[in-house]
């Protein structure tokens, strides 16, 4: 086995990665006002791309998980792989000229990639520290948040001359995130299968453990990549910023949020359990839901405080999540698993964006509300589950 400190630098390098690899995530929510202008894209179309990427994710996610894909090569060179065809998928974006058709496609062949670096980066941290994985997903995850607000920031700061350059920049660090993978490895601790084994990831659900992170997870999902989708629109609703650079440098100050969440929530369950700090980060979020379009009238200092919590809140429940379902199944399962509840959990994510890019123009800020069955669904299945089951700390 590797001395620790040599699996500390893998999991900073794997974590990193996970950064610049989720950077193509968002690519068209960073670049919207450009879209709008050049192409004549209405709301409901930049919905549509956002949900296309969802819709690869799913895909990936699925074929990993029912084939057991996931667990039968390793890990580092299906994220690397993985990474380099999504830089290619994202840098074909800008060739298309305004075609929505190809558009789509080629936004939902991003998210087929990133099935490959999202649950398979997860399965390499916890093949480095299986005895730290929540803090270790806190790490991780805190950075796909980041790295999926990184088009934010780099169009808010005007780091590049246009919007073809955002999509040029995060395919740019996709590839060196494939790289840097593929030269890190697999941890000592990598299980894997010497064959394909269909519908392993379906047996995990039999688990009641692993059933209920899973659908707890599924009431998280409901309410995040929605609210997401919708924090530059809720920036601009509540007056915090007038200028459309303004708006998306506000938007990243929420994702950062959202990684910092993740970061804290990871140490934290090392003393207080993974389901204990996934139900904190539940209700404080179900709480922001319910109350930010009450927030109207109040000073912007409010605003973006209410904001920048719920942005915080709103994710930090996701690597502990990860972690219980992870503890829950056969290690030689692990990718297979972890990507079957992520597939679920991004279909159920399209329906939720999409509700809320309908309503929006007519409701502003209270479409919050729409999102808010999710973390209380979340609640109930956490408490009624675990309240029964003994909670081992991540």
């Amino acid at each position: 086995m590797r001395p620790p400190r040599t699996a500390d630098l893998a999991i900073a390098g794997i974590v990193l990665a996970e950064m610049f690899g989720t950077s193509l995530w968002f690519s068209v929510n960073a670049v919207a006002d450009a879209l709008r202008a050049e192409w004549g894209l209405l709301p409901t179309d930049l919905g549509h791309l956002t949900s296309a990427v969802q819709a690869g994710f799913i895909a990936g996610t699925f074929l990993f998980a029912i084939s057991g894909l996931a667990d039968r090569f390793p890990a580092s060179r299906v994220f690397a792989t993985c990474a380099v065809l999504g830089a290619i998928a994202n840098a074909g974006f800008i060739l298309v000229d305004g075609d929505f058709g190809t558009a789509l496609l080629l936004r939902f062949l991003t998210g087929l990639t990133l099935a490959g670096i999202y649950p398979i980066g997860m399965k390499m941290v916890m093949s480095w520290a299986p005895e730290r994985a929540g803090q270790m997903l806190g790490w991780l995850v805190g950075m796909l948040v980041l790295g999926t607000g990184l088009p934010h920031l780099i169009r808010g700061t005007g780091a590049t001359p246009d919007w073809e350059a955002v999509f040029l920049t995060a395919s740019t660090l996709a590839a060196l995130a494939g790289v840097a993978v593929l030269w890190l490895g697999d941890g000592p601790h990598h299980g894997h299968r010497t064959g394909l084994r269909w519908g392993g990831a379906l047996r995990a659900f039999a688990n009641p453990r692993f059933r209920a992170a899973a659908l707890g997870y599924f009431g998280h999902m409901w309410e995040l990549y929605a609210f997401w989708t919708l924090v530059p629109f809720l920036v601009i609703v509540a007056g915090l910023k007038d200028t459309a650079e303004g708006a998306y440098l506000t938007t990243f100050l929420v994702f950062l949020a959202g990684a910092a969440g993740c970061v804290i929530g990871g140490l934290a369950s090392r003393r207080w359990g993974n389901a204990n700090i996934a139900l904190v980060a539940l209700g404080g979020s179900a709480f922001l839901c319910l109350v930010f379009p009450l927030l109207g009238s109040a000073p912007a200092g409010v605003l973006l405080l209410a904001l920048l919590s719920w942005g915080a809140l709103v994710v930090a429940d996701s690597p502990q999540f990860s972690a219980l379902a992870a503890d829950a199944c056969d290690r030689r399962d692990v990718g297979a698993a972890l990507a079957m509840m992520n597939s679920l959990g991004f279909a159920i994510s399209i329906l939720s964006i999409e509700l809320v890019i309908r309503y929006l123009p007519t409701i502003d800020a209270h479409v919050a509300w729409l999102l808010l069955p999710g973390p209380l669904f979340g609640l109930l299945v956490m408490r009624r589950t675990f309240g029964r089951l003994a909670v081992r700390a991540g």
